[in-house]
């Protein structure tokens, strides 16, 4: 949880409205850097009312919503959105339509930061490159309507090069524990240095991965086709790839995001209850493996 109150320990300041949580949440991971196709920003909730207490998630599930509304959350940032499609109705025959219904009763807001979230500065992707210790990291593909800092992807360096067996049980010792665990595509003895990642399904960015002069590729959802054909390009050598889950990928960026917005609020003299989600929204239960 985060609580915004100062060193000295004063009180908390005056909780925040809905209104003055997504002007914040605007500051911080701006709609302009959205990718044409995506839905994000507000989806339910009423401006004037009180957000007390904000829940960071990956998804809104049903799962998700009986944490944020047991809790008594008065709003929910999710990173994937409820509606990414235009639909024609939201009654609660269906799983959407209920979750919908279940806010709006609840008096719950929801709002999405999606792929503005992927290309801000300090977002998805940034995220994941701190955690894995990157330095002079930059955007693989830079935003349209952005900063230089600011687009999908990152790539950066190690401090030292590491055996890519090494490296990707670095990638695997600061991701969440989910059935898929983490695949790896090259030598593992090949030293590597240079390394770009991209929270989420990330090999739409494979020709800007080969043109960073990355050594290896960390993201998730890879597909077989793409991947397959970067590894042929590239003869045996550089970029290796490493597939990871995509919610663990995105999940790194619920606790900075929790405190960036938290950090915000305080300078704006306004204090909630800001909570990161402890369920784990990956699709998948178990896997099988081949024996040894």
């Amino acid at each position: 949880m985060t609580r915004n109150q100062d060193d000295a320990g004063t009180e908390p300041g005056t909780t925040p409205t809905v209104a003055e949580v997504l002007a914040a949440v605007e500051q911080l991971w701006p709609e302009s850097l959205a990718e044409g196709w995506d839905a994000v920003g507000p989806v339910t909730g009423r401006g004037d009312s009180s957000a007390e207490r904000i829940l960071f998630a990956v998804d809104p599930t049903a799962a998700v919503l009986d944490e944020a509304l047991a809790w008594g959350a008065s709003m929910i940032v999710s990173h994937h959105p409820l509606l990414l499609k235009p639909v024609s109705s939201v009654a609660a025959a269906g799983f959407k339509g209920e979750a919908i219904h279940r806010l709006i009763e609840s008096g719950c807001a929801l709002v999405t930061v999606h792929t503005n979230g992927d290309s801000a500065v300090g977002g998805v992707s940034d995220a994941f490159a701190d955690a894995l210790g990157l330095r002079d990291v930059v955007p693989l593909a830079r935003a349209e309507r952005g900063t230089p800092q600011e687009g999908l992807g990152r790539v950066g360096d190690l401090v030292e090069p590491l055996r890519l067996a090494d490296f990707a049980a670095v990638v695997f010792s600061v991701l969440p524990a989910v059935a898929g665990g983490v695949r790896v595509a090259g030598d593992g003895e090949a030293l590597i240095r240079r390394v770009a990642v991209c929270g989420g399904a990330g090999d739409s960015l494979l020709d800007a991965v080969r043109a960073s002069g990355a050594d290896v590729y960390v993201t998730a959802d890879l597909r077989h086709h793409p991947a397959s054909e970067v590894r042929e390009a590239a003869g045996g050598g550089a970029p290796y790839l490493i597939d990871v889950s995509h919610f663990g990928s995105e999940w790194l960026w619920l606790t900075p995001a929790a405190a960036a917005l938290g950090a915000l609020l305080g300078e704006q003299g306004l204090s909630a209850d800001i909570r990161v989600s402890g369920i784990t929204t990956d699709p998948w239960d178990f896997v099988l493996t081949p024996g040894p």
